[in-house]
């Protein structure tokens, strides 16, 4: 499959080993590298459901003045949205605390961003995730915290983890959006591209 994709050199942009393991997923050949310092600022009036795709298209830029010409390169970003509040990724303990408390009891969604780029063409998408989490008591938030270490995670949480399981009670839309790449959905973009 994805024959189309042959005569590139495909790179995912990404250090997240759940993003690796869902495109390996495609069975695709591809390799991770990743620049450090990207500015993942954005305009603070822009809409909280268009800042993952602005992000991910902002780091294809990034990596556009050193692509190669048979090369393809993958961003992403993932924001959690709650209310109209973006939420990235949390800085410290007390911080994942806070975000998991406004998660908890409520619904909120999740937004990825995806970019494919190559010298000729570039497409981005973003798809949306809605997820209703229960009541989490103050013990299971300091649990999670304590045993699974969230911090490179946007709002704080893997739905492939421990609080998946206890504090998902629902999901519309792609679970695998929620964990960071929503993989079907770029698989019909390379498909066509």
């Amino acid at each position: 499959m994805l024959e189309n994709l042959n005569k590139y050199d495909i790179i995912l942009a990404s250090g997240s080993p759940r993003r690796r393991e869902l495109l390996s997923g495609l069975g695709l050949p591809f390799r991770v590298s990743t620049l450090s310092d990207i500015d993942e600022s954005y305009p603070a009036d822009m809409p909280a459901d268009d800042v993952a795709e602005f992000l991910s298209h902002k780091k294809a830029e990034a990596y556009l003045k050193n692509l190669g010409d048979d090369q393809l390169i993958i961003t992403a970003d993932t924001v959690v949205v709650c209310g109209k509040e973006v939420i990235g990724k949390p800085a410290d303990a007390e911080d994942a605390r806070r975000m998991l408390k406004r998660l908890s009891g409520n619904v909120h969604h999740v937004v990825t961003g995806v970019t494919v780029t190559t010298k000729q063409k570039t497409v981005s998408f973003s798809t949306i995730t809605e997820v209703s989490f229960a009541i989490l008591s103050d013990d299971e938030i300091s649990y999670y915290i304590s045993h699974y270490q969230p911090f490179d995670k946007a709002g704080a949480y893997g739905i492939q983890e421990w609080i998946g399981f206890v504090g998902v009670e629902g999901i519309t839309g792609s679970y695998f959006n929620v964990m960071g790449l929503p993989i079907q959905r770029l698989y019909q973009v390379l498909k066509n591209f």
